[in-house]
């Protein structure tokens, strides 16, 4: 993976501070697994639970989080953590990355600045996934919910990359489509950035009041380049 380089991206628009750093989420920011994940879990609610419509719109309400805990918090079995992983891994092949993510990241590498992706899956399968659409390569680390003692909402994955990236909470953004995004990064003491370019529920995740809002992979660029605010 890539070592951190010299930033030439600014974080603020009040203070002429370069970035150290950006971490992503994965689903719904970096990929567009939204498909694959409701086709993994109704196999997975058919198989454990049995009949009756698999309540996976409940699911979406809780992504960020790793699944067991969501398992927890909607009363599902747990059981359901391993044929849910097993169709995941089967139809890989079939999530795409949204348009504009390679090239943003690879224009955030040329000018170095070092990536990060934590997400709510483990770390196995996210870089698994990201091996297979060829984009491993340009982080310098990845991290899953079961490589941290408490994942999202609490700070300790956004933490974790921060200490790989060797980057400062005040020079580092965090970029997720999921309430638990912004918590875990504000507990972090980052830069909070809503992208709403996937399947987010946008009106919960504005209500949140996040650093920055993004339509686009691309304004990404803008704001680190200039510090503006997209809304």
């Amino acid at each position: 993976m890539n070592s951190p380089g010299t930033s030439q991206c600014l974080v603020r628009d009040d203070q002429a501070e370069p970035v150290s750093g950006v971490v992503f989420d994965l689903d719904g920011v970096l990929v567009d697994s939204f498909a694959v994940m409701r086709q993994a879990f109704t196999t997975a609610y058919a198989e454990v639970v049995g009949g009756g419509d698999p309540p996976f719109e409940e699911y979406e309400r809780h992504l960020g989080r790793y699944f067991p805990d969501i398992m927890r918090i909607m009363g599902l079995p747990l059981d359901m953590e391993a044929p849910f992983v097993r169709e995941s891994y089967r139809l890989a092949h079939l999530v795409p990355v949204y348009d504009g993510v390679p090239e943003m990241l690879r224009q955030l590498r040329a000018r170095g600045v070092p990536l990060a992706v934590a997400t709510g899956k483990s770390g196995p399968r996210a870089r698994s996934l990201l091996e297979q659409l060829g984009l491993l390569d340009l982080f310098a680390v990845v991290i899953g919910s079961d490589e941290v003692a408490r994942p999202k909402p609490a700070p300790d994955i956004v933490l974790k990359a921060l200490s790989v990236l060797g980057s400062a909470p005040s020079r580092t953004l965090m970029v997720g489509d999921a309430v638990t995004d912004l918590a875990s990064a504000r507990s972090a003491g980052v830069t909070a950035i809503a992208a709403l370019w996937g399947e987010t529920d946008e009106e919960t995740l504005l209500a949140e009041n996040p650093d920055a809002v993004l339509r686009s992979p691309a304004e990404l660029l803008t704001v680190c380049l200039d510090g503006s605010r997209a809304r």
